[in-house]
C-alpha cells in the first residue's frame, strides 16, 4: 500500500488513475508520494519516507531539486501535457499584438452610452487598426513540446517560421513541420523575425537572454512574446526598447510590478496552462509517472534523476540505489549481493550530472543486512527495496 498527499488541488481525472493500492492522506509525513502544482516546497521539511514528488506541470522552480536528489527523492514533471493550452495562448498573444483588439473593446465599453455608437465606431476604428500574421516571420527559441506546436500552427496561418534549438530531440524533429527553417544561431532569429517567442527552461545560461544586446540585433518594430519564464527576459531593457520604438509590443504571461500597466506591454495573468484540459492532462501524467516509480522503480520525466526503465519486475526482488556519479560504485553494489550469495539477474545504471541511479533485479529477497551494507557505501544517498 502507498499513501499520497496533494499540496494543491489536483484534478480528479488524474487521481482516478490511482488503484486500490493507493490512499490519500491528510498528513504529508505519512506520504510516499506528493502531488504539487504551484505550492512552494523550499521551506518544507521533507519526510524521511517520501520517495517521489510529481509536479502537475512543467516548471519546477517551486521544488528544491538538489535537496530532493541528495535524499533520494525523485522529482517528476509533465512535459507536453499542457503544451496545447500554452500554444493556443501564444497564438492569441500574437493576434493581440498584431491588432489592437483590447484597445477597441475598451473603447466600446467606454462609449456604451453613445446612441450612435455604430456610426461613431466607423470613424474611430482606424485608431485600432493593425496588421495580419500572414507572411510575417516568426522566430521560435526552443523547439520542445510547446515550441513545435507553435511552429506547426503558425505555418498553417501562413507565417514564415524560423526555429532555434541546439538540443532538438529526435521526437521533436519528427513532429516539426519540414517547412520550418531550423537555424543554428539564435542571432538569426533576432535579425530576421517580426515576432519572437521564447520556449526554453530557466537556467543560469538562459536567464536574461533577451536583453539590450539581443534587442539591438532585432528588427525595428519587433514583437516579443514570453510564455516560458519571466526571468528569461530583462524586462527593464524591453521597456526601454518599447519607449524608443525598437520593440512594438511585449506580450508576457507573468505579471509583475515592472510590466503591469506599462505602455506597450500586454500582460496576461499566467493563464498559459489554465485550461480544464491542460490541468486534466498534467494530473493524469503526474499520477502515472508516480505509480510506475513507486511500484516498479522506473523513472520517466524526472528533473533531478536520469530516466531509467526496466519494466515490471518479474524476478523475486528489485533494489534501487541512489548515489553519486563516481567510479567503482557498480562493483561495490554487486559485491554486496555476491558476498551474500544472491545472484543479480538484470541491472541498469544511468547517470545525470553528479547523480546516478542503479536498479538491480535479484533472484532472492534483499535482506536488511544487504540494505545496510549498500547504504554504508560512501556516495550512496538512499537504498530502496522496490520489491
Amino acid at each position: 500500500m502507498f499513501q499520497y498527499y496533494c499540496l494543491n488541488p489536483i484534478s480528479n481525472v488524474g487521481l482516478e488513475n490511482f488503484t486500490s493500492e493507493y490512499t490519500k492522506t491528510d498528513a504529508i509525513e505519512n506520504a510516499q508520494g506528493v502531488l504539487v502544482r504551484s505550492a512552494s516546497m523550499h521551506e518544507m521539511e521533507l519526510p524521511e519516507n517520501l520517495l517521489a514528488v510529481a509536479r502537475a506541470g512543467a516548471g519546477v522552480n517551486n521544488i528544491p531539486l538538489d535537496k530532493c536528489a541528495e535524499k533520494g527523492i525523485v522529482v517528476f514533471n509533465t512535459p507536453g501535457a499542457n503544451a496545447n493550452g500554452v500554444k493556443e495562448l501564444v497564438l492569441a498573444g500574437m493576434l493581440l499584438a498584431a491588432r489592437d483588439v483590447t484597445g477597441g473593446i475598451e473603447w466600446v465599453k467606454n462609449n456604451a452610452s453613445d446612441e450612435n455608437i455604430a456610426k461613431t465606431a466607423e470613424k474611430e476604428k482606424k485608431n485600432f487598426a493593425g496588421t495580419e500574421l500572414l507572411g510575417k516571420k516568426l522566430g521560435i527559441i526552443g523547439l520542445g513540446a510547446i515550441g513545435v506546436k507553435v511552429a506547426n500552427t503558425a505555418r498553417h496561418l501562413g507565417m514564415e517560421v524560423y526555429g532555434y534549438d541546439p538540443y532538438l530531440s529526435v521526437d521533436a524533429a519528427w513532429n516539426l513541420s519540414r517547412d520550418v527553417k531550423h537555424v543554428l544561431n539564435v542571432e538569426d532569429i533576432y535579425q530576421n523575425c517580426d515576432y519572437i517567442t521564447i520556449h526554453v527552461p530557466l537556467l543560469d545560461s538562459t536567464k536574461g537572454m533577451v536583453n539590450k544586446d539581443a534587442i539591438a540585433l532585432m528588427r525595428d518594430g519587433v514583437v516579443i512574446l514570453n510564455f516560458a519564464r519571466d526571468l528569461l527576459v530583462n524586462e527593464k531593457d524591453v521597456l526601454d526598447a518599447l519607449e524608443s520604438g525598437k520593440v512594438r509590443k511585449y506580450v508576457t504571461d507573468f505579471p509583475n510590478t515592472v510590466t503591469a500597466g506599462a505602455k506597450g506591454c500586454i500582460v496576461i495573468p499566467h493563464l498559459g496552462a489554465s485550461t480544464e484540459e491542460s490541468e486534466d492532462n498534467c494530473a493524469v501524467m503526474a499520477v502515472k509517472e508516480m505509480m510506475d516509480y513507486l511500484e516498479n522503480g522506473n523513472i520517466k520525466n524526472s528533473v533531478n534523476y536520469p530516466n531509467c526503465d526496466m519494466g515490471v519486475c518479474t524476478n523475486v526482488g528489485r533494489v534501487a540505489v541512489f548515489h553519486k556519479n563516481i567510479a567503482n560504485m557498480i562493483t561495490k553494489f554487486t559485491g554486496c549481493f555476491g558476498e551474500n550469495g544472491i545472484n543479480i539477474s538484470d541491472m541498469m545504471n544511468k547517470s545525470r550530472g553528479e547523480v546516478a541511479y542503479t536498479m538491480l533485479d535479484v533472484e532472492s529477497k534483499a535482506t536488511p543486512d544487504i540494505v545496510e551494507k549498500l547504504s554504508a557505501i560512501d556516495g550512496v544517498f538512499r537504498v530502496r527495496v522496490v520489491k
